[in-house]
């Protein structure tokens, strides 16, 4: 009728649970005093194998236990002695133990007496003469309350409930008994899930004494057995219990309980979402930062593990989101959160940390990294590290850090760099270069963890991990960037990434395009241009043309032409093409405006990469004094503007033209294209003006420029346009002579569009 052992954890899984996280927290102590003994006893057979083998622990040692039991500066200390004794071969203590749980005056070594048998139940662990401790852990229920009395009632669960019947049950129903024993024991006798023990329960529901009567309904109702104040509703629940069986019983009460639990969680959470919904609502109503930092502080010191959390992914989104720094105030709670007792809450601190090195964290992240056990939060405390440690060593970060620290991380980082795991190898090789970039070292240390990549990324070539070898190469190329190191990294890894060109990964092509770029752009070029402008990745295309408009001159120009039009690289090849002519000179210019009107160049360009190449093409032949090239590219110009129905720049580049024509037909005819752009603006008057100004000069028949545009304006109007109004417009010019031409002109239009105005009236 007994409760199994195994059901018998479930009822007090929390509490067992924090137990045994300090027992494995603590084991590497225990076995170091278990090894201590072993070898104190191995020591005393030698002394005389004729003689009985003395107790394992020799005076001393017991006396060393006894005193961390009983003057343990903590709960973990104390319960490491209780421990030790608990599975000790000896007697004696075994005796302190009994004799520490009779003594009422020290509250603190009791618990932790009940405390180590609570762990020996959870570990399985038998223990020797266990019956000596029934008695004094009945002691304990008789004199004290709250947690001590809850530990003693937990220690008895590693008896059946055979062997303590007797000591519970005439406790419980004694009303000579103080209330509080009687109390203790009522709990005890539930937390055994027997039959029997809850039969005693439900007969002191009628109790004389309130308290205990209404203890026993509250273990019952607990235990999910209905309570009730009729004795025959009482003994046929008893009975339905007791023909059911115990087994069904508890079977029953534990999903009760796993269903109680279900709810009491569905609805934690629930509130949960309510309660951050409203933290969100009044976060976004704050609008000063000043007061935005101190509302996160005080939610990042919120006893609640959910609200930090909701807290540091605040912090994380405004770091993240306005790339500023955060309030100054924010940064001690920020660091302080890295000891957190919460997983969670560490991780993602770290993770925080990591992007925001000028906290000057280091110390504080070193010191967590050593004692940190999970994994996950280990590795974020170490990138977090990293980062703190490379802002400490950047001349004006205004932090310190110490040489020690700095070579304590790089070893971290050598030891992650080695790990099989890639991912760890990154993060160790990501340190390295963020320690080595400041400078500082000696050649010894830098030639040493710069081989230390090399050796890494030399094993996984063997192995195949692209990924990883595509990383290395990436930290690589960076250490070859702009630092007091590049020279030596240049040296070490140019070879590296000449290799890693032939590679079947795109990945370690993509790094190792980067690395010859950093060690040396011009020669970078010069080998990728061969080879490389048509690799199959994207990447590698796109980062050769660029840098072929950084470095590259007018040997380059044609490959780049080729790509011109297609959809995928086709505008970073003009956009490198435009560098490079930027560059050249106008010879060069000159003679590639001959290909684009070339009927192989039509159509390639847009007229959008048409305008950019004439508007640097006019500037060079301004430059050059280029008159004729001048000419050219205004033309071109005032062509594409007015395509693009951009008249503004049109009309600019026209009036360019005119000012500098040199004959009376060339003026004509751009005042005819003048005429064009104003009508097509529209800007009516303004053309109406340039008309006048022309009849100033001379009649305008059928043959001139300005009236054929005239002609084409009106048969193919803007949208838009009124042709009535145009003309309303052009016959409000005042002619100070005749001008017979013209006045046919306006008679035609009229009598085109209807008008009833007459066309010799001038107005």
């Amino acid at each position: 009728m007994g409760l199994s052992s195994g059901l018998k954890a479930v009822i007090t899984s929390n509490h067992f649970k924090k137990v045994l996280v300090i027992m494995i927290q603590r084991a590497y102590l225990l076995v170091l005093v278990l090894l201590v003994l072993a070898g104190c006893e191995q020591g005393a057979n030698k002394v005389d194998n004729n003689m009985m083998a003395p107790s394992v622990e020799t005076d001393t040692q017991l006396k060393v236990n006894q005193d961390a039991l009983l003057r343990g500066a903590t709960d973990e200390v104390r319960l490491d002695a209780a421990t030790v004794m608990l599975f000790s071969d000896s007697s004696r203590a075994r005796q302190v133990l009994i004799d520490t749980l009779k003594q009422s005056e020290n509250k603190q070594a009791r618990m932790a007496v009940c405390r180590a048998l609570t762990v020996s139940r959870e570990t399985r662990r038998p223990i020797r003469n266990k019956n000596d401790f029934i008695e004094p852990l009945a002691e304990v229920l008789k004199t004290e309350e709250g947690n001590p009395a809850k530990f003693a009632a937990e220690a008895l669960l590693i008896f059946d409930y055979d062997a303590i019947e007797n000591v519970l049950e005439p406790m419980a129903k004694d009303e000579s008994m103080p209330v509080k024993a009687r109390l203790n024991a009522i709990y005890a006798m539930k937390v055994q899930l027997d039959i029997r023990a809850i039969t005693r329960i439900a007969e002191l529901v009628e109790d004389k004494d309130k308290q205990v009567s209404v203890a026993a309904g509250d273990a019952l109702r607990s235990l999910g057995i209905p309570v009730s104040r009729d004795a025959r509703r009482r003994a046929q629940i008893l009975s339905d219990l007791r023909t059911n069986g115990m087994e069904r019983f508890q079977r029953d009460w534990l999903i009760r309980q796993e269903s109680r639990v279900n709810d009491l969680e569905k609805e934690r959470d629930q509130w949960r979402k309510l309660y951050l919904g409203s933290l969100d609502r009044i976060y976004e109503g704050i609008s000063d930062d000043g007061q935005r930092g101190k509302f996160l502080i005080e939610q990042l010191n919120n006893s609640e593990s959910t609200i930090r959390l909701w807290a540091l992914d605040k912090v994380s989104q405004w770091r993240i989101g306005t790339q500023s720094k955060l309030p100054a105030e924010l940064g001690p709670v920020l660091v302080k959160l890295v000891s957190s007792d919460n997983r969670d809450v560490r991780l993602a601190t770290a993770k925080l940390l990591s992007l925001t090195g000028e906290l000057s964290s280091a110390e504080r992240l070193a010191d967590q990294f050593k004692v940190e056990q999970d994994e996950e939060v280990k590795l974020e405390l170490f990138v977090a590290l990293g980062a703190a440690c490379h802002y400490a060593l950047v001349p004006t970060s205004g932090s310190q850090l110490s040489p020690e620290l700095r070579k304590q991380t790089l070893e971290w980082a050598a030891g992650y760099l080695n790990d099989e795991d890639a991912k760890k190898a990154h993060r160790g090789a990501e340190v390295i270069r963020e320690l080595l970039e400041p400078g500082g070292l000696t050649d010894d240390e830098v030639a040493k963890y710069m081989d230390l990549l090399v050796e890494r990324y030399s094993r996984d070539k063997q192995a195949g991990n692209s990924t990883l070898r595509g990383d290395l190469l990436v930290t690589m190329a960076r250490l070859c960037g702009q630092n007091v190191y590049k020279p030596e990294s240049a040296k070490r890894f140019a070879g590296l990434f000449e290799q890693a060109l032939s590679d079947e990964s795109d990945l370690v092509r993509e790094a190792a395009v980067d690395g010859l770029i950093c060690v040396d752009r011009p020669r970078a070029l010069k080998l990728l241009a061969k080879d490389f402008v048509n690799d199959r990745s994207q990447i590698v295309r796109n980062r050769v043309m660029e840098l072929a408009g950084e470095v590259g001159g007018k040997d380059d120009l044609p490959w780049l032409w080729d790509k011109i039009g297609a959809n995928s690289e086709g505008k970073t090849a003009w956009q490198a093409m435009l560098k490079i002519f930027n560059n050249c000179d106008v010879n060069v210019i000159e003679d590639w405006i001959g290909r684009f009107d070339s009927q192989a160049g039509k159509g390639k360009l847009s007229d959008e990469q048409c305008v950019s190449f004439f508007e640097l093409a006019e500037r060079k032949a301004v430059a050059e004094n280029k008159a004729e090239m001048v000419r050219a590219t205004r033309e071109k110009l005032a062509q594409l503007y007015t395509k693009a129905g951009q008249f503004e720049q049109a009309a600019e580049y026209l009036g360019k033209l005119r000012g500098s024509a040199k004959t009376a037909e060339q003026k004509e005819a751009i005042l005819g294209q003048l005429v064009d752009v104003y009508l097509r603006w529209p800007k009516v008057e303004a053309a109406s003006l340039l008309v006048g100004n022309c009849l100033l000069e001379k009649d305008l028949g059928h043959d001139s420029a300005v009236i054929r545009s005239i002609d084409a304006f009106l048969d193919n109007p803007s949208e838009g346009s009124d042709p009535n109004m145009v003309l309303k417009s052009l016959r409000r010019i005042k002619l100070a002579d005749q001008r017979p031409l013209w006045r046919q002109q306006l008679a035609r239009w009229n009598k085109r569009f209807g008008s009833a105005e007459d066309p010799n009236t001038g107005g």
